[in-house]
């Protein structure tokens, strides 16, 4: 991942998609580093390796700095990215849950590996920020505030509750002065997750709407990763903190892995030929031919 850090545009950050060709290559979003940010602590903290903490730090730094993470109001804010035609200043100001969990686990991680006061204080008011928004206020239960009220989310937005809900589990594992506060917004949401899992034909699908009464009518993998993931972080306190590299974790890493055929992922431009016009032009000719003859042939 590291590889794919731009300083060239924005100053830094990762782009949303690796390839130039996909949609998304000149976006630069909270989520592609997010998910940076927390490997790097996670990897910081089980190795005890110096330079995956300093990654950490630099992911940080660089979306706050460009104004991905910025506490300008009461509550600290994470927005969705921007372009990098205006040099990252034009922010898509929409807020998701998994955006919020995985900077929050990400500082959670880093505390327990630093030690570091700053680092339980950006999650304590990460948790503080994410409990205003994706908890209904008047029933403490999780919700996607974006998108779920107006039944607008699309099929990955349907899933970010169960990634929230994970990095929710680590933090309060990671940070025990959260625990509390995690465990009974948890239980709460897992309680109406479970009631929403009465649908289908199976009866027992999950629904999207955990205060609905009874099933929603809303299915998919998203709604049950979401119904699963919330209940069985209950289960957190009962296991002990994620294991170390010297405290019986039994992965062994390669810090080099697949970096020496990824050289140049930013620079993924395409080499079109006179020869791969010729083959698209032929190939465009017959399918034109062919829908041209169906078409005369149904109307005939």
């Amino acid at each position: 991942m590291w590889s794919r850090w731009d300083p060239e545009h924005c100053n830094g950050g990762l782009r949303w998609q690796i390839f130039s060709y996909n949609s998304g290559y000149n976006y630069k979003n909270s989520i592609s580093n997010g998910g940076l940010f927390l490997m790097a602590a996670r990897l910081a903290r089980y190795t005890d390796n110096a330079t995956y903490g300093d990654t950490a730090e630099i992911v940080w730094d660089w979306s706050n700095e460009i104004g991905f993470i910025h506490n300008s109001t009461s509550v600290w804010q994470i927005w969705d990215g921007a372009n990098i035609e205006e040099n990252c200043t034009e922010f898509t100001k929409i807020e998701w849950s998994y955006n919020y969990g995985v900077y929050m686990a990400g500082c959670a991680y880093m505390y327990n590996y630093t030690e570091n006061e700053v680092w339980m204080e950006r999650a304590h008011d990460l948790l503080l920020s994410a409990t205003s928004l994706f908890f209904n206020s008047s029933n403490s239960i999780m919700y996607e505030q974006y998108c779920q009220a107006a039944g607008m989310c699309d099929n990955d937005q349907r899933s970010f509750k169960s990634i929230f809900s994970r990095c929710l589990g680590l933090t309060a594992v990671l940070i025990p002065s959260t625990h509390e506060d995690i465990m009974g917004l948890l239980t709460k949401s897992a309680v109406g997750a479970a009631q929403s899992c009465s649908g289908g034909s199976d009866g027992h699908t999950c629904g999207l709407d955990w205060t609905f009464p009874g099933w929603d009518g809303k299915y998919g993998l998203g709604e049950q990763m979401c119904a699963l993931e919330v209940m069985q972080n209950l289960l957190v306190s009962q296991l002990p903190a994620p294991y170390k590299n010297n405290t019986g974790g039994s992965s062994v890493g390669n810090v080099n892995a697949g970096s020496t055929k990824l050289v140049t992922l930013n620079q993924n431009e395409l080499t079109i030929t006179g020869g791969d016009k010729a083959g698209a032009g032929i190939l465009t000719a017959v399918v034109l031919a062919g829908l041209l003859g169906g078409s005369i042939w149904m109307v005939w």
